[in-house]
């Protein structure tokens, strides 16, 4: 009884050393093997889509992957040379009618001042004026204190935002090559894609190779459900957002739907960071009318997108919207803003893990050992 007490403690030490082995190493190893993680999830992709064009044409089958490599590239570049102009003809738009807006803000700014601030000035010099002399000093003091918080918290701030335009151009060749290494991996990993699963599978054992192909299905089904999911909920935004604004007559509907479905993607963000200040601007240059408008078309938006969000994902991916929302909670907390995607995708390879077997045959290895 005891022999088997003791073989069950050492399986589950080696099993827990492995595990623990194989997050260290891939968290460690990700800098430097990331373009060839995307190449992978992108070759799991389009492997189908090669195959099935290969077996219609009969081309060989380096030349179907890189029509399908440049298939992709034309297309994203189509979509950017689209944004583009629009973005082009949007800024044009703004560069004609901005001055005019710039000047309704200023004279509501004017008039905030001469009725306001004004006023306010003369009751309170008028009330520092009755002050002691020690009185004035110390007051004075704790302004100009004040004021050079202000002005170091500003050239602080600056000196920041200044900071990050070389860093931002510093990770323009960084980028480029990720890109460059990752679309050459993808083209060899997808053209031998066939000769490196015959050498897998004489390397590793055939379970191994079985659970690795499930695990991989799994998560190329969770990650087209995902792309599937998000494209779907952008253009269900994008669609209501040009429907109100083509209601309310507003122009350039279409840029500005587009960037609300872009920044509606981005977490902390959403489309209340183009509607909020849209609307309280209506409001003070007295469209009301307008702002009435967008603030009822923000709400249906944001209804919209709070119900459809939960569904649509735990549909497209087959996760549980409650588990999901943990996982989210969870990656925030532990790595920040990259916890909002390491979550949920942690979820997913948790998920394929258990789809595929894994999790039950190393508790039939670590509760039996080794079966014949």
């Amino acid at each position: 009884m005891n022999h088997t007490y003791m073989a069950i403690f050492l399986r589950s030490l080696m099993m827990i050393s492995i595990a623990v082995f194989a997050v260290v190493f891939l968290y460690q190893s990700f800098p430097f093997l990331y373009p060839f993680w995307i190449a992978l999830i992108v070759s799991c992709l389009i492997h189908p889509v090669v195959c099935k064009i290969e077996e219609i044409t009969g081309m060989p089958r380096g030349f179907v992957v890189v029509i399908v490599l440049l298939l992709f590239l034309v297309l994203a570049a189509g979509f950017i040379t689209l944004l583009v102009a629009e973005i082009i003809s949007g800024s044009a738009y703004l560069a004609k009618v901005l001055p005019g807006h710039l000047d309704q803000i200023i004279g509501i700014v004017e008039r905030f001042f001469t009725d306001k601030i004004l006023p306010l000035y003369h009751d309170v010099t008028a009330q520092f004026n009755t002050l002691q002399a020690g009185q004035k000093e110390s007051i004075l003091g704790q302004i100009q204190a004040l004021g050079d918080e202000a002005a170091a918290k500003i050239g602080t701030f600056l000196s920041k935002t200044l900071e990050l335009i070389p860093a931002f151009l510093g990770l323009l060749p960084d980028a480029a090559a990720t890109l460059l290494f990752s679309a050459l991996a993808t083209f060899f990993i997808t053209k031998d894609w066939f000769t490196l699963k015959k050498y897998g599978s004489r390397i590793f054992p055939a379970k191994w190779m079985q659970h690795t192909r499930a695990i991989l299905s799994e998560i190329k089904k969770a990650i087209t459900g995902f792309m599937k999911a998000q494209l779907l909920l952008v253009a269900m935004t994008i669609g209501l957002v040009i429907i109100g604004l083509i209601i309310l007559k507003v122009e350039h509907a279409l840029v500005i739907a587009l960037c609300i479905g872009f920044v509606d993607l981005l977490p902390y963000i959403g489309s209340g960071t183009v509607f909020l200040p849209w609307i309280i601007y209506s409001a003070m240059t007295g469209n009301l009318s307008l702002a009435i408008g967008l603030g009822i078309l923000y709400i249906v938006v944001l209804i919209q997108r709070q119900i459809s969000e939960p569904k649509v994902l735990s549909k497209s991916i087959g996760l549980n919207p409650l588990a999901t929302l943990v996982a989210l909670f969870v990656g925030l907390k532990w790595f920040g803003f990259l916890g909002l995607v390491i979550g949920p995708a942690s979820l997913v390879v948790w998920q394929a893990f258990r789809n595929a077997g894994v999790f039950s045959d190393i508790y039939q290895y670590i509760r039996y050992g080794m079966q014949k």
